[in-house]
């Protein structure tokens, strides 16, 4: 009788960390989020058609609040649900300036959800389920991140940012 050996493959995501992933600016030029270490940072998924896209404006008050403390607000626009953030990265952003006066970095669109998954997105999922498990419920889905790019707390779109205030000082 032979006896078979069985090898287990595990398939390792080649980042260990937040700061190991890169993610694409408007100009579609990778930006190391490794930029950001030692930073408080929310990250967003982000509409401009959405229900939820007047939360920009509670995002940009907490940029301005916390921004010279080391925090920054960092939003994907993501066209995923229901197509709420149709157009270019040009007109996303500045619909996001002229409308809501954003000052926070809008990196390019990403998709949050299913096989084409951007590596941000599929770690912070990994790091904090929500309650349709790994799955990105909606636009406006934030994260929040430690200095030491730990991702502290999820929370869901319909969570206000003044909400979030509290969670930031104490990271701060």
């Amino acid at each position: 009788m032979t006896r078979m050996k069985f090898v287990i493959i595990v398939k390792r995501s080649g980042w260990m960390n937040l700061y190991d992933i890169t993610v694409k600016n408007g100009k579609e030029e990778e930006v190391s989020l490794s930029e950001y270490k030692d930073k408080v940072l929310l990250i967003v998924n982000t509409a401009t058609k959405c229900a939820f896209t007047p939360q920009l404006e509670g995002l940009e008050l907490l940029q301005e609040l916390y921004n010279d403390l080391g925090f920054e607000v960092l939003a994907f626009p993501c066209n995923q649900f229901a197509h709420q953030a149709p157009g270019s990265y040009e007109k996303i952003e500045s619909f996001c300036r002229l409308n809501y006066k954003t000052s926070f970095t809008t990196f390019d669109k990403v998709d949050v959800n299913g096989n084409k998954t951007c590596d941000l997105y599929k770690y912070l999922k990994a790091q904090q389920k929500g309650m349709l498990g790994g799955s990105i419920k909606w636009n406006f889905t934030k994260f929040l991140i430690s200095r030491e790019g730990k991702v502290v707390k999820r929370y869901a779109p319909y969570t206000a940012p003044e909400l979030i205030e509290a969670d930031i000082e104490r990271l701060l």
